[in-house]
């Protein structure tokens, strides 16, 4: 499965082809994902590693760090590869105490999207997802009506969403295309956690999206990355000699087809190690085992 594409925005005049897995940049930031990174060096190393070892596909936003991660891959890749996919997102700010805010007001929107072309150093976003926590339907299509607004004028290629709820997901098709899909799912988390800020429709979306064929992108993906269920897991990656985190980015790319992993670290031995787990294969008794 080694460099498997997926296309994004088949059904336009401009499809991108992103090579799975791709790469998360949002923990290249610093602690509590504020601020620049502890190895500024390190972090521009490990990115201009992932292009050499075949990755084109990266996801940041304008408020990680906030800034830092856009900055990092324009210092890292500017001027970019031909084939190389920046995705990145809106609907949301940082504050000073670290808190994640909302951003999502129509001129908030605009903002965001002047940032992200200013530090990715471009004049067009090859994809952008929308994400906001609407208190009602009308304000939810308002923001996204502001979005297909700065498609249009060229600000953006290609628009999804991020965090979406099914009706959420609903309502997009029927304003327009969308693009792709990003929302948190995982070995351990695919469905609905209402408990969880992040938890919003992940296994349920992702037939939808099988069915309308736009990748699904799952963040937090890694089942190291979560508290609970790593038991057998864990038991299955050391009777086949991988790592954990290996076995649950195989276990994303044997969901579906339109599955596209983007797990992040700091560390090229761990990314070296991520890219290779396209390489691992489940049987139906192994993926039977893990449930």
């Amino acid at each position: 499965m080694r460099n498997e594409e997926i296309i994004i925005g088949a059904d336009t005049t401009s499809p991108l082809a992103a090579r799975r897995p791709g790469y998360g940049t949002m923990r290249l930031t610093g602690e509590g994902f504020y601020g620049e990174p502890q190895d500024r060096d390190g972090a521009i190393a490990l990115l201009r590693k992932a292009v050499e070892l075949g990755v084109n596909f990266f996801d940041t936003a304008d408020f990680y760090g906030p800034g830092v991660t856009n900055r990092l891959l324009a210092e890292a890749l500017y001027p970019y590869p031909a084939d190389l996919i920046i995705a990145t997102k809106v609907g949301a700010k940082r504050g000073t105490d670290k808190s994640w805010l909302p951003y999502g007001e129509p001129e908030e929107l605009r903002t965001s999207v002047e940032n992200n072309l200013k530090q990715l150093k471009i004049e067009q976003l090859p994809l952008v997802h929308y994400g906001k926590a609407a208190t009602s339907p009308g304000d939810y299509e308002e923001g996204l009506a502001t979005m297909m607004a700065l498609q249009k004028e060229g600000k953006i290629l290609h628009l999804g969403l991020s965090n979406a709820t099914i009706d959420q997901f609903n309502t997009a098709i029927k304003m327009g295309k969308v693009a792709s899909v990003e929302n948190m799912y995982s070995y351990t988390q695919r469905v609905t956690d209402q408990a969880s800020p992040y938890g919003f429709q992940g296994g349920e979306l992702l037939p939808l999206c099988e069915e309308h064929q736009i990748p699904f992108i799952p963040f937090f993906s890694l089942q190291t990355s979560l508290p609970t269920g790593q038991d057998k897991m864990k038991e299955l990656a050391d009777t086949k000699g991988v790592t954990i985190a290996q076995l649950n980015i195989a276990w994303l790319l044997q969901q579906s087809a339109w599955i596209l992993p983007i797990p992040g670290t700091t560390s090229i031995g761990h990314l070296k190690e991520n890219i290779k787990a396209s390489d691992i294969s489940l049987s139906k008794e192994e993926l039977e085992f893990l449930g």
